[in-house]
């Protein structure tokens, strides 16, 4: 039996990150300036300095978290992304990816990950584990966490196009 609504669990589970990092700030903010000065003074800033860094993380994974519930399932295993869903699916290795695009046309919106190894994988933004795309996303070269988060909001009648592989782009301008 649980004393917290659906909704309420949601919402902590979606800001999860940022809650840990807002009561990490404050035990450094307490620490900092709440005792006697000396080594407790020192640990209060370093906990200060991460508890920021960790809530502006969750603040932005949070942002790009739509919950669960979709088609398919996503699953992260040692840099390679796999969904499977009920009509379609694939496994992409995260090092042969070329580009990665939202399409904000297909109903639930889907990140389109095209690769070296064949057709692109088409993932819905709202499929189970899809939250863990986040991470994934933040280890390509070049790309930015907050420019996935920001492109999520973002409603639109083409794909987006959020990452492009920097020789992919160089081998695109030579032939134009």
């Amino acid at each position: 039996m649980t004393f917290i609504r659906p909704e309420v669990r949601a919402a902590i589970r979606r800001w999860r990150e940022a809650l840990v990092g807002t009561a990490i700030l404050l035990l450094g903010l307490y620490w900092s300036i709440g005792v006697t000065p000396g080594l407790l003074t020192w640990v209060g800033y370093l906990a200060l300095f991460l508890g920021a860094a960790l809530f502006f993380a969750g603040l932005q994974k949070g942002r790009a978290r739509i919950g669960g519930g979709g088609p398919g399932v996503v699953q992260i295993v040692e840099r390679r992304i796999g969904y499977f869903g009920p009509l379609n699916g694939g496994i992409v290795d995260l090092d042969a990816v070329t580009s990665l695009s939202l399409d904000p046309t297909e109903h639930p919106r889907h990140w389109v990950i095209t690769h070296d190894g064949g057709p692109a994988l088409h993932i819905p933004v709202n499929a189970e584990g899809a939250d863990t795309l986040f991470d994934a996303f933040a280890s390509l070269p070049g790309l930015s966490p907050g420019l996935v988060a920001a492109t999520l909001k973002q409603d639109g009648t083409k794909p987006i196009v959020l990452w492009r592989r920097p020789d992919l782009s160089n081998r695109i301008a030579r032939l134009h």
